[in-house]
């Protein structure tokens, strides 16, 4: 019983400090973008379940923004890559590339692509083609990938946030439901509301401009995740779960 009892007590430490950095994460992010509370909220619960979201909104609306100040935020290795039509599947995982040596030796070597980062941005998403979708969303399920027969593991933490413009759809590739599998969630971006419109226009159209600041790193962000895994989950939320599940079933 001690031991059990230790244990609860380390979980509830380990829980109460994890709150202080997230509550810290919330503050440095408000500072940048303001006026989304519930997209900035659903955001860290994705990244903390460690998942993927898809964020729906229209431009404008600093979906970009946003996953700028959480690479900052959170400490992580973010990139972005603008997915257009012509984008081709190298172009986002990395390609072998042949090189010659002074001796005149051939070998290849492989290249990185964006992929290899801890955040990536896939910007609208829906504009590339299937054969290149098909390419990220295999690596966000597997978290790693294969070139030329060789397996290269993508870092750790690994998470994309992926933007779609729900109006103009001409031109583009809609996700299916089976990619949409691999989101955890879908965030829906609305407008702000006049308030925070009008601070909006005052805080960026002046000489200055604020800078997110880093209140975490990635290891603390590994950590977090585990910790929410421990937590544990009462038989009411694991009943819900399975409702939910089951009655989403085409049956």
């Amino acid at each position: 019983m001690s031991e059990a009892m230790a244990l609860e007590t380390a979980i509830a430490h380990s829980a109460e400090q994890a709150l202080e950095r997230v509550a810290a994460v919330r503050a440095a992010i408000g500072t940048v973008i303001f006026g989304q509370p519930q997209v900035v909220e659903e955001v860290l619960v994705t990244l903390l379940a460690g998942g993927h979201g898809l964020l729906v909104g229209v431009p404008g609306l600093a979906k970009t923004k946003l996953v700028e100040t959480l690479g900052t935020v959170l400490g992580l290795n973010a990139r972005r890559v603008q997915f257009t039509p012509d984008l081709m599947p190298a172009d986002i995982l990395g390609s072998e590339i042949m090189e010659e040596t002074a001796d005149h030796r051939r070998s290849f070597r492989f290249e990185r692509g964006p992929i290899f980062a801890q955040l990536l941005m896939a910007d609208e998403i829906n504009r590339a083609s299937p054969r290149t979708q098909s390419a990220l969303l295999q690596a966000m399920q597997e978290y790693h990938i294969s070139v030329a027969g060789k397996r290269h593991d993508l870092p750790a933490p690994f998470h994309v946030l992926a933007t779609q413009n729900p109006l103009e759809q001409e031109g583009t590739y809609p996700l299916p439901e089976a990619k949409l599998d691999r989101f955890l969630m879908q965030i829906d971006v609305t407008y702000p509301d006049r308030a925070t419109e009008r601070r909006i226009l005052i805080e960026t159209t002046g000489d200055t401009e604020v800078k997110a600041k880093p209140v975490m790193t990635a290891e603390e962000l590994i950590a977090t995740q585990r910790l929410v895994r421990r937590l544990p989950v009462s038989e009411a939320v694991l009943e819900a779960i399975l409702d939910i599940v089951r009655s989403a079933r085409p049956s």
